[in-house]
């Protein structure tokens, strides 16, 4: 089983790399790929030295599954020639999410969507990730009629640069601005870039991924996307309306037998998810279940998860494993 990475030298692929020898998947063989100024510099993985190479390379090397975590420009202009070649491709960008001919996967929820013919796959948006992780159940027995969503995400979900704004500005050196204001002792209602209709791009991310993935159009979707002071983690406060009433409780049982939930709602002992306890974990967590008061069969929600985890490395990865589980690649 050969494996590139490409954009291994990333925020992301480090974490992927990491989750690859956390759950021991299959690897013969590493195909560590990054732009030109890193080939040839040598990448550590279980044990072993393997050598950068470039785009070009990894193609010419015909990698069983290449996993994409390098932008959405790269995921265009490369991932059809990983594709020719017969490379599964499992994208980490935005580039093909939304593309009708592409599946967008979270494997707990719609893995069974995916066949050996599919050659590109795209891997959600990491905020969605950890939504739908939470929503599909409940929409399973109740059917969501409308979700609104407020998120809280950390600087990691911007890159490298963000997060070394965070720790400039913590540390009192002036260097190189990622957002266009200060992020620290800040909380920024902008995340990616401001759309015609208002909107970040991040937040129709929220509107139009969770339709996709749970395969229904049914329900609507609005959201506010705010970028904070956080090294790493995003939290989503979710405010859902659904057709038919629940049982406060009974949600609860659902999300605790869930697959990849674990929930924290122990108000009295102040137990709720929290960033700082979701980082470097797979799990998404759910807590302050309780009633909306002010409209019927609503729900409050607090879920948080490790954005480059769940949110992103470790879903490729289990995309990778669910295409090896059932034979499609």
């Amino acid at each position: 089983m050969k494996i590139a990475i490409v954009g291994a030298t990333g925020m992301v692929g480090n974490v992927m790399l990491k989750v690859l020898a956390e759950r021991n998947f299959p690897i013969t063989e590493l195909i560590p790929v990054a732009s030109e100024k890193s080939v040839g510099k040598m990448i550590s993985f279980n044990g072993k030295e393997f050598a950068v190479v470039n785009l070009a390379t990894a193609v010419s090397m015909k990698p069983d599954i290449a996993l994409f975590s390098a932008g959405g420009e790269t995921s265009l202009g490369w991932a059809p020639k990983f594709a020719e070649v017969g490379t599964t491709v499992i994208d980490n960008s935005s580039a093909w999410r939304m593309d009708p001919t592409k599946k967008l996967v979270v494997p707990e929820i719609n893995g069974d969507v995916l066949t050996v013919d599919d050659k590109i796959i795209a891997n959600p948006n990491c905020s969605t990730i950890q939504l739908v992780m939470a929503l599909a159940p409940l929409h399973k027995k109740y059917t969501m009629k409308r979700v609104v969503i407020s998120t809280y995400q950390s600087v990691s979900g911007t890159g490298v640069k963000a997060v070394q704004q965070l720790d400039n500005e913590e540390a009192g050196i002036d260097g190189e601005m990622a957002y266009p204001h200060k992020i620290g002792r800040n909380a920024l209602p902008h995340c990616d870039v401001f759309l015609e209709n208002g909107y970040t791009k991040e937040e129709m991310k929220l509107v139009k991924e969770p339709k996709k993935i749970l395969r229904d159009n049914s329900f609507s979707v609005t959201a506010t996307a705010v970028r904070i002071p956080t090294a790493g983690g995003h939290s989503e406060a979710v405010n859902v309306q659904f057709e038919n009433d629940f049982d406060v409780n009974e949600v609860r049982e659902i999300l605790r037998n869930t697959a990849g939930i674990i929930v924290q709602d122990d108000v009295a002992n102040n137990v709720y998810p929290m960033p700082i306890t979701a980082h470097d974990k797979d799990e998404v967590f759910v807590g302050r279940i309780r009633r909306d008061e002010s409209q019927e069969n609503t729900l409050n929600l607090w879920i948080v998860a490790d954005n480059l985890r769940k949110g992103a490395a470790t879903n490729t990865v289990q995309i990778a494993e669910y295409l090896v589980a059932n034979h499609l690649v």
